[in-house]
């Protein structure tokens, strides 16, 4: 097995950081991308990875990733999983609602500002959902994307991590004969840190002594995301599709000629365009 390029975003904890270690352990190269300066460095002295780091809710933070990151002479898959779920409407400093800033637009960003590179690594690209895209996004509207009708944390983390997948999918359908795979996965309900600014019922289910009725361990959540990184696209998954471990996860939600998908890319488009 050929050793591959994989750059991990939100990689300095949770199922990030425990990715890295398997796929480093698989004799991979991993690129470790952080927010926290002191964990990305931690986790990155651990594996001898090269690693970078960025805030999602700058926009700016992922222009000069982006930089960063064209310096590598392959990328031969991209990881978005950084993401977050918060208990209030929030605006960031670019002016988007917090939630959909950091799971999707600043990913749907970095994606687009290295799509010659991906393209020429012919790079897998993967993206973490979840199952809240089922259990919170039906009601998804893509003319609100900034959650302004209505605010509920639930519905706004269900609706980014909906906007997960059918980014995949339009990603597969502009760039999949340019060399691109996009898939995306669902890493189960994970016991990691990234519901602390959430609803106090998932902090409750996060991090209380009941948790482990709850959730799974990020080492078991992190070999569905390795099955993906390290897996050839076509022999071990399909791409444009979301998997739940190695099987397809049905979608609820319904796009049958991704058009949602469409106007939701066109929308993240203009959103961004000046930093393009």
């Amino acid at each position: 097995m050929e050793p591959k390029t994989i750059v991990i975003t939100g990689a300095s904890d949770g199922i990030g950081a425990e990715a890295a270690r398997q796929l480093k352990k698989m004799g991979h190269q991993v690129v470790i991308v952080g927010r926290s300066p002191e964990k990305t460095a931690r986790v990155a002295k651990e594996l001898e990875a090269p690693y970078h780091i960025a805030d999602y809710s700058r926009l700016s933070d992922v222009v000069r990733l982006a930089e960063e990151l064209r310096q590598y002479p392959k990328i031969d898959v991209l990881v978005n999983n950084a993401g977050g779920a918060q208990n209030k409407r929030t605006l960031t400093g670019d002016g988007f609602e917090r939630t959909f800033q950091i799971n999707l637009l600043a990913g749907f960003l970095l994606t687009n500002l290295l799509l010659e590179k991906l393209c020429e690594s012919r790079a897998t690209v993967v993206q973490t959902s979840s199952i809240a895209a089922n259990l919170f996004g039906s009601g998804f509207n893509v003319n609100d994307l900034q959650s302004e009708q209505n605010y509920k944390a639930f519905e706004a983390y269900g609706a980014a991590k909906l906007e997960d997948i059918l980014f995949t999918r339009e990603l597969q359908k502009r760039y999949g004969e340019q060399g691109i795979c996009a898939v995306a996965f669902e890493p189960g309900v994970v016991r990691t840190n990234f519901a602390s600014e959430s609803t106090p019922f998932v902090k409750f289910m996060y991090h209380s002594p009941f948790k482990y009725l709850f959730t799974i361990s990020p080492k078991r959540s992190a070999k569905r995301l390795t099955f993906l990184a390290a897996g050839t696209p076509g022999a071990d998954f399909l791409a444009g599709e979301v998997y739940s471990g190695k099987k397809l996860m049905k979608l609820k939600f319904r796009d049958p000629d991704g058009t949602i998908a469409k106007s939701l890319w066109d929308s993240c488009l203009k959103m961004v365009e000046k930093y393009l």
